[in-house]
């Protein structure tokens, strides 16, 4: 147990032991073991996206079990997917690596301006499958938010009671936003900040651009000189956003880029701006096998500085 992983445990005063051992073991794992970040493989974007849009562009990634074997091999700190997908995989690689079960999902089969999430998996669920964690998507901005909030309050409490730690995907979507809001620093800000005082151990956002979507925001971030101005000043606000930096903050890695160097950019800039490491799904699996040994490769070594 390094010093670094027990100042991050202590900030979760709140929680009970087998939640905190949980966490321990999230940071104890794989090629960051002990610095405090964490590189998280996330496959749940077949529910949403489909298989085609999501497997094909590498048909080995239609087989759950690569996956598995990817995360393990690359030295991630977790895999994190839906139910059937660790079903299909847990037993051949039980304790190979920490689990997070992703338990909402939304499917893209009807045009919505306002989604929500439906849950599919429980908290009974993942420890059936030996999880150390569990996954709630909710989606500040839409109308139907609220409903969300409310049910990850019952599954926060739910897991909590059993040990388990909680990784909230806090994801702006809907009417109340701009195409380009969803990922304004202001509101990224926000949805950070949201999770934390719902509970979140861990806070899964996108990175933020430096577009203010809310005019009571942007008076904010003008008079009292907020520097957004770059990548990093940007990942460094949302950090600050949640709790001073007290709960692990971690950036998606958004759309495909089919270009290595622009992933490594936006990881170089995590670093820089103290966020807690990068949760990243399609940029590895939709390449191929070696093409995403190499990139997995290179983003370890920066959140290893």
């Amino acid at each position: 147990m390094t010093e670094r992983v027990r100042e991050i445990l202590s900030w979760y005063g709140g929680d009970n032991v087998g939640t905190l051992t949980n966490l321990a073991r999230l940071l104890n794992t794989g090629r960051l073991a002990g610095t405090g970040r964490l590189l998280i493989l996330p496959v749940d974007q077949g529910f949403e996206h489909g298989p085609a849009r999501s497997f094909a562009p590498n048909p080995p990634a239609y087989d759950p079990r690569y996956h598995f074997r990817l995360a393990v091999e690359n030295g991630c700190s977790a895999f994190a997917a839906p139910l059937g997908l660790l079903e299909a995989g847990a037993r051949e690689y039980a304790g190979d690596i920490p689990l997070i079960l992703k338990l909402n999902g939304h499917d893209s089969l009807a045009d919505e301006t306002d989604p929500t999430q439906a849950r599919y998996g429980s908290v009974a669920d993942a420890l059936r499958l030996g999880c150390v964690a569990v996954g709630y998507t909710i989606y500040p901005g839409s109308t139907r938010r609220f409903e969300m909030i409310e049910a990850l309050r019952d599954v926060a409490r739910e897991a909590k009671d059993a040990g388990l730690a909680v990784v909230v995907w806090s994801y702006p979507r809907g009417g109340a936003l701009s195409k380009e809001g969803e990922t304004a620093i202001d509101v990224i800000a926000y949805a950070a900040h949201l999770a934390a005082e719902l509970g979140a151990h861990v806070i899964k956002v996108k990175m933020p651009t430096e577009h203010i979507e809310r005019a009571e925001a942007k008076k904010a971030y003008l008079e009292n000189k907020v520097a957004i101005g770059t990548p990093a000043e940007r990942v460094r606000h949302v950090v600050q956003s949640a709790f001073a930096g007290r709960r692990i903050v971690i950036f998606s890695g958004g759309a495909t880029k089919p270009k290595d160097a622009d992933l490594l950019v936006e990881v170089q800039a995590i670093v820089d701006g103290g966020g807690f490491g990068s949760i990243i799904g399609r940029n590895t699996f939709q390449r191929s096998e070696e093409r995403a040994k190499i990139l997995l490769d290179g983003i370890a070594e920066i959140l290893a500085q």
